[in-house]
């Protein structure tokens, strides 16, 4: 048959080697059984008295420490087919050391017909099927007959008592009764507004009620569940700020530009980010600089990190939806440490969205180690380095808030008792 192709026997250097193989793992996964147990005696036996005589567990007159050195694969190269076969039936089908497929003996004992045909195989299966005749039926089809139990549907009238059955009396007492039957249909969407019930009303409503505007002409209760119109709002104009000109009150160190914004500028060449970045190194005004959607790659982003590091009054830096690898985002998270004059650096939505376990802790070291970063705009996916980042921070705002208060006491305690000058 061909379905017998794909079989190997014992015999065969295929079945010799898989069984060699099962054999192995079986006798690896006793050896570490057998030396749990023996530890586990060990230390039960330890636990009993001193005066308690205990003895070694032995295997074959040798303890157990005696078969760690031994050889198993010069030991199954001595078996012959025969007793190889009878040693891989001791396999454990319980065992999780060793793969599902191996876990059951191996008790094929046909010869291999010859190589495997896909062709063939599938035209005997599909003969097989042909040739298999169907479950006789134990109650024959005969059309415009049920056969078995047919479903009856509930009639409506239960289902009504059921429901009025399963309803629950609130009694809210006869001043709220009295005041909640005689209110009006406007004066029940206000109070549903006021106490939060978003669920019941659509944003007209909610909003009309907050503002005390008067509630929408025809919605009422009826329209709770109508979709208000979107409100159209213009788009956003392009971002027209000139590059080389900014570029130009870096390098001559402007005072009045305090905020760079090139947003969404495209094609801005790589030789005009190194020109910026060059001149951002020796810039003493420059607070905030946005780059996002400007098409960063690792070697801008590179010369930037190298611009970070001697830059001491940017405060703000946002690199968003760019082109930057995560090996170079450590790279721009670790230059933050140089100076520490960064308070907020966004970094997502990158070429890779994942970032992997490795990146991630290492940025939670680097970002464990700076003292003044407030804000960190980047996603992370495990939860250990999630925490822990947001611990931080949390750390660095309640430090700075605390050193601003002290600093506000001290300086109202200066005013109020500053000692008066004396007059000549």
């Amino acid at each position: 048959m061909a379905t017998t192709e794909m079989y190997h026997d014992w015999d065969s250097p295929r079945g010799n080697k898989t069984a060699r193989k099962t054999t192995r793992k079986s006798v690896r996964t006793t050896r570490t059984l057998r030396r749990e147990i023996n530890s586990t005696y060990s230390m039960t036996s330890a636990s009993h008295k001193k005066s308690t005589m205990t003895t070694a567990a032995k295997l074959y007159g040798k303890d157990l420490s005696d078969y760690d050195d031994v050889d198993v694969d010069e030991l199954l190269s001595q078996l012959t087919p025969e007793e190889i076969n009878m040693l891989a039936k001791e396999v454990d089908p319980d065992d999780s050391f060793m793969p599902p497929s191996q876990r059951c003996s191996y008790e094929c004992d046909k010869s291999p017909t010859g190589p495997l045909n896909r062709k063939k195989l599938i035209e005997h299966i599909n003969k097989q099927a042909l040739e298999t005749p169907d479950i006789p039926e134990l109650k024959p089809y005969v059309p415009g007959v049920v056969r078995g139990k047919k479903w009856i549907p509930p009639s409506q009238d239960n289902i009504k008592e059921k429901q009025a059955d399963e309803q629950i009396a609130i009694d809210l007492g006869e001043e709220y009764e009295q005041a909640l039957s005689s209110a009006t249909q406007d004066e029940i969407i206000d109070l549903a507004a006021i106490l939060g019930f978003h669920s019941m009303m659509n944003q007209d409503q909610y909003h009309a009620s907050l503002l005390n505007t008067g509630q929408p002409v025809g919605l009422g209760w009826d329209g709770i569940t109508k979709a208000s119109q979107p409100k159209v709002f213009p788009m956003d104009p392009p971002n027209d700020t000139d590059v080389d000109a900014s570029i130009k009150q870096v390098r001559e160190d402007d005072r009045d530009l305090v905020d760079l914004n090139l947003n969404n500028i495209k094609n801005i060449s790589e030789e005009k980010f190194i020109q910026l970045f060059e001149a951002l190194e020796g810039n003493t005004h420059l607070e905030a600089l946005s780059l996002t959607n400007v098409g960063l790659t690792d070697r801008t982003a590179m010369r930037l990190a190298e611009a970070m590091e001697k830059n001491s009054t940017l405060r703000v830096l946002n690199v968003e939806t760019n082109f930057i690898s995560p090996t170079v985002m450590v790279r721009l998270i670790r230059a933050l440490l140089n100076t520490k004059s960064i308070e907020e650096f966004r970094c997502s939505n990158q070429r890779s969205q994942v970032l992997g376990n490795k990146i991630e802790m290492e940025i939670t070291h680097l970002v464990e180690q700076n003292p003044t970063l407030l804000r960190l705009g980047l996603h992370l996916e495990f939860n250990d380095a999630r925490h822990r980042v947001a611990a931080h921070l949390q750390r660095n705002i309640d430090r700075i808030r605390k050193d601003l208060t002290l600093r506000l006491q001290f300086r109202f305690f200066n005013m109020n008792h500053r000692k008066p000058a004396l007059i000549q």
